[in-house]
């Protein structure tokens, strides 16, 4: 009879497929169209896939950080874990997160990917991010990996624009 499932392994795998799905894909860019080129596709597609994702976190734009942050948060599955999140400011002005970990990046220093590929890839994958945080409503500022630094994503978002007064109807 088999035991429970160990969701934690199947998480991480999962995750180790979606990064070599995105280096292959992002290895067969390269390969057909540069490496610019390649990036600016990479980070066009994840950043769309982050847009999809920010519309649940749209009720606490343009300018509730704490909820923001709390609700993002509570959405990663085993994320002390995968993540190891810490918050390194949370007020009215700004939410700055710093990952001290990344399935993703752990995943491709797995693979044998070089720190430049890491850099490029965490740059490809890091566009969810942005999309997400912009399309809830907030401006984002976050930083994705580059080698020498502790970690991964340092996430900073900053509350978003506020939405215009309808304009005064001048028939009136």
């Amino acid at each position: 009879m088999a035991g429970e499932p160990d969701y934690p392994t199947l998480l991480r795998n999962a995750y180790a497929m979606r990064a070599a799905s995105y280096g292959h894909m992002f290895d067969v860019l390269r390969d057909r169209f540069g490496t610019e080129t390649a990036l600016e596709i990479g980070q066009e597609s994840t950043r769309r896939l982050g847009e999809s994702m920010g519309v649940k976190f749209a009720s606490h734009g343009p300018d509730d950080l704490a909820g923001l942050c709390y609700a993002f948060l509570d959405g990663i599955p085993i994320r002390d874990a995968m993540f190891a999140p810490e918050i390194v400011c949370c007020d009215d002005e700004t939410l700055e997160i710093h990952f001290h970990r990344c399935p993703l990046k752990e995943a491709w220093q797995a693979q044998g990917r070089s720190e430049d590929d890491l850099e490029l890839l965490c740059r490809m994958a890091g566009a969810i991010d942005g999309g997400l945080f912009e399309a809830a409503g907030f401006v984002f500022r976050g930083e994705t990996w580059k080698p020498g630094d502790e970690g991964c994503c340092r996430l900073k978002v900053l509350p978003g624009p506020t939405p215009a007064e309808p304009a005064a109807d001048a028939s009136a």
